[in-house]
């Protein structure tokens, strides 16, 4: 049995210098090791043999079987190997600097708006500044006149995290930091990703974009509020759109608005879109509150300011006519692939 063992182990490692494709080793690999193969064929003819020389032969030939096995596994290693060798051998250098096969995907529609916003901001003066997602109580509550059980965070639907921060509900959260990095005179907007626990229909998400904006200086007021949003508004749709500005309630400006434009999917006449109201929710808005001023770090005797929130997720839904905010997050492409860089 011994001499018959050596004899298939060394025929089978001569066979194996032979091979030189997956195709061939798979061959060798169930001339051997396969039901029919030789080992099989050595362990059905145990059974002609007594206890002691029956046990001494099985483990031999389970022996011969290990070996095969381990050479069979690193030969098909270097196979593997040897070919990616050839691949990076014969791989021409890239020069990463040449221009594309011409298909270069698409921007996601709020970036495209948020883009030409910024654009905007920046021709009339304004700064575009970043500020995290994570953030904490003190800037996305405390700094903006919103104490600890005010009603108004009952609105915010927050979500906690277990490590005391929290996912920014606005994009107001920012305002604090920027005014005690800048100071005042101040332009500034401030783009982001907010997060609120709210139910998900045509009109609202639990996760959407805003664009904050803040102008401190000598003598601001309203009227200057309403000119910088009725030019950025005309700019986006290329012609005059139709606002109004009603009464709203924010801790973080007094006095505070809600600045609407006509839907223009519906072109006013009430959709799914504006809750059948001809009106959608574009731009909160107001005077920054003093007390705000204040913990910014701005001398409110000599300053005065405005701020608004712009909803960069409506605003899109206007820009290119989509009906549902939910297709935003959807990763649809067929819906998200035609706005193109």
């Amino acid at each position: 049995m011994e001499s018959q063992i050596l004899e298939h182990k060394n025929n089978f490692l001569s066979a194996l210098k032979g091979v030189s494709d997956n195709a061939a080793l798979e061959a060798l690999r169930v001339e051997y090791l396969g039901k029919k193969g030789y080992v099989s064929a050595m362990m059905q003819s145990l059974r002609g043999l007594s206890g002691e020389e029956k046990k001494a032969a099985g483990q031999l030939i389970n022996t011969l079987k290990n070996e095969l096995d381990t050479a069979i596994r690193a030969f098909s290693e270097n196979l593997e190997r040897a070919k990616l060798d050839k691949l990076v051998a014969s791989a021409r250098e890239y020069d990463v600097s040449l221009p594309g096969s011409g298909s270069y995907g698409s921007l996601h529609p709020v970036t495209l708006v948020q883009r030409e916003v910024e654009e905007i901001f920046v021709s009339m003066g304004f700064s575009v500044e970043e500020y995290p997602e994570l953030t904490d109580d003190f800037n996305c509550f405390e700094a903006l006149n919103i104490p600890a059980h005010h009603p108004a965070r009952d609105m915010q639907d927050t979500y906690y995290l277990s490590n005391g921060q929290l996912l920014k509900t606005h994009t107001s959260a920012a305002q604090n930091a920027i005014m005690r990095k800048y100071g005042a005179p101040l332009r500034a907007i401030f783009p982001g990703r907010c997060f609120r626990n709210e139910s998900i229909d045509a009109c609202h998400e639990n996760t959407f974009f805003q664009m904050e904006g803040i102008m401190i200086d000598e003598d601001i007021s309203i009227s200057n509020l309403i000119y910088f949003m009725k030019t950025m508004l005309s700019e986006v749709f290329q012609r005059d759109i139709k606002v109004r500005l009603r009464p709203g309630f924010f801790p973080f400006v007094e006095p505070g608005f809600e600045l609407d434009i006509s839907c223009l999917i519906c072109n006013g006449e009430g959709c799914p879109s504006c809750k059948d109201s001809g009106w959608l929710e574009l731009c909160p808005c107001g005077m920054i509150h003093p007390r705000v001023l204040e913990m910014g770090g701005i001398d409110t005797a000599r300053y005065t300011g405005f701020a608004f929130g712009l909803g960069l997720t409506r605003l899109a839904m206007m820009r290119y006519g989509i009906k549902d905010i939910r297709d935003f997050n959807s990763g649809n492409l067929k819906v998200l692939s035609q706005f193109k860089s």
